[in-house]
């Protein structure tokens, strides 16, 4: 469905279709778009593995940390090339702060080399050991809709089969407005609760945070 049909299905399910309404197209519109996002997120929807914009961050020698592109939420996928020995890709392996003090003691200081481990965090991804050497890494993983619905004429950037869905996120987020005249708690919370039935619950900061971690599993030694 194109932003139209989304639009005009949203004010034949809230009864808001006579004039003078009472929700703003613009409003509609952004909580439209708030509802893609959050599709992407809950179902994982938009995968990227290929778009250079996205995927592929020019790196230079002995710089370790590099911003994201803002789109980006999970990696599950990294790969090295570097500029000296383009025809090949070397695997890089997520991981976070607290396992790498386990892999390497010296891992902030460790000698310039070819990266093998990298720790993402909210915007930024920082290569282990830093790159002796210019290259490019390589990104492939989950994002949301890289630009918003504005035009009458544009599309979510979603299966079509997901698209009526979408309109449950804008009647929680219109109903729920503070507003004598819009405000129903009760078909705010239905709205928001097919909406979860459909796409899922939204994965807190602490899952998030646990699918950047992707080393091997294997055998840590201790002393006793």
């Amino acid at each position: 469905m194109i932003l139209s049909e989304l639009i005009r299905r949203f004010r034949v399910a809230a009864f808001d279709n006579e004039q003078p309404y009472l929700f703003a197209d613009q409003d509609i519109t952004d909580w439209l778009n708030d509802a893609v996002k959050e599709a992407a997120i809950r179902g994982r929807l938009i995968h990227e593995s290929s778009n250079p914009l996205v995927c592929n961050i020019a790196v230079l020698p002995t710089v370790a940390s590099h911003p994201l592109h803002e789109a980006i939420y999970e990696i599950d996928s990294l790969h090295w090339v570097s500029a000296i020995s383009p025809e090949r890709a070397e695997p890089i392996y997520l991981t976070s702060q607290e396992d790498m003090a386990d892999i390497w003691h010296d891992w902030r200081t460790r000698d310039y080399d070819t990266p093998e481990y990298a720790i993402q965090d909210d915007t930024s991804i920082r290569l282990v050991p830093a790159p002796r050497e210019a290259g490019l890494l390589h990104i492939e993983g989950y994002r949301i809709p890289l630009a918003p619905m504005v035009l009458d004429t544009d599309r979510p950037e979603i299966n079509i089969i997901h698209h009526e869905y979408l309109i449950q996120w804008a009647l929680h987020k219109g109903f729920g407005i503070p507003d004598s005249e819009v405000f129903d708690m009760n078909r705010s919370a239905l709205a928001e609760q097919e909406f979860t039935d459909y796409f899922g619950q939204r994965p807190d900061s602490d899952l998030r945070r646990i699918t950047r971690e992707d080393v091997p599993h294997v055998v840590k030694p201790f002393w006793v």
